[in-house]
């Protein structure tokens, strides 16, 4: 007990002579047990085994209840199915060309900054290219006034383009909202787009200059083969954590770390002057705030999520993409 006590020696004069500080060899719930914390590779190593081991165990079961599964459809629409259903020849025959479907999992970064969006300048939202994409394909609409632009937008695979009669169309129920994911326009569309924000700005669908979908007519073709492409829309929320999907699981380790090596430099490209929760009034950062809090890395059916090490995603770090820091 005495090793863990602040020890002070003094001499008669009551002065202090030396000090020796101590280690805190418990825990409690004042003082809890940090949190393990894994460099950004072995992360993404451990987050890739547990979706392989999730494909395994899927599959083995998906091979030894083979059997049983086919009897029991076959039984079922025997009984119960349409006069135009499978017969149990049909079912058996379809289990040995269908084989097991993987399920594509998307990895996700959890970012958590120093920000409060509540300040002015402190709500961050953007877009970025990622390297190799992030594994998705997006239904875009486009809205010109150019015939031509709307016609080869159409060839190149948007889902409607137009101007005012596409606008009619959206209003009317005519065009689903549900069909597109996307939304690109040029600047003279935004005063008629207004008959629309209702219905657009809630699901996140209205154009914006900040996420680069507000375009001139001759940029919006390039555009939407960006946005067809999976182009990432980011955006800070009330906690100030950013997240984004940084591609699938299929992409492999290098691929990721690419797509994490631009997300990090985009996050730190557009750090606000000001950042963290300061006092009131003040302008200057103190010295030694952190912009970077934590990161956590999942994927879509995993457990939890691997806490990564913010010394390996700090791009101002001499440790930033280093799979073993000192």
């Amino acid at each position: 007990m005495a090793s863990n006590l602040l020890c002070r020696i003094t001499n008669t004069h009551r002065r202090p002579i030396a000090i020796a500080t101590a280690t805190r060899g418990y825990v409690t719930r004042a003082h809890p047990a940090p949190l393990p914390t894994a460099p950004i590779q072995k992360a993404l190593e451990t987050l890739l085994a547990s979706i392989d081991e999730r494909h395994q165990h899927r599959l083995d079961r998906w091979e030894n209840n083979k059997s049983t599964r086919v009897a029991q459809r076959s039984v079922y629409l025997t009984e119960r199915g349409k006069s135009d259903a499978p017969t149990p020849e049909q079912v058996q025959e379809d289990a040995k060309t269908n084989a097991y479907r993987k399920m594509d999992e998307t990895v996700e970064l959890a970012l958590q900054l120093n920000l409060d969006p509540r300040k002015p300048g402190q709500s961050l939202r953007g877009s970025l290219s990622l390297p190799h994409g992030n594994g998705k394909n997006f239904a875009v609409v486009v809205f010109t006034d150019d015939a031509n632009v709307a016609k080869e937008a159409l060839e190149r695979g948007a889902v409607a383009a137009g101007g005012g009669d596409l606008i009619e169309s959206i209003k009317n129920g005519s065009q689903s909202i549900s069909s597109f994911q996307r939304t690109l326009a040029s600047p003279e569309m935004m005063p008629q787009m207004s008959a629309v924000a209702r219905l657009l700005g809630p699901r996140g669908l209205m154009p914006n200059p900040k996420l680069g979908t507000i375009l001139p007519p001759d940029q919006l073709l390039e555009a939407l083969e960006r946005q067809m492409s999976g182009v990432s829309n980011y955006r800070t929320d009330k906690e100030g954590i950013v997240r984004l999907g940084i591609g699938k699981g299929t992409f492999g380790m290098d691929k990721l770390l690419d797509n994490v090596r631009e997300m990090m430099n985009e996050v730190q490209s557009v750090r606000p002057e000001s950042f963290g929760k300061g006092k009131k009034g003040q302008k200057k950062v103190a010295k030694g705030t952190k912009y970077y809090l934590k990161a956590h890395l999942s994927s879509t059916q995993s457990k939890g999520s691997v806490l990564v090490d913010m010394r390996t995603l700090d791009p101002t770090s001499s440790f930033f993409m280093l799979s073993d820091p000192i």
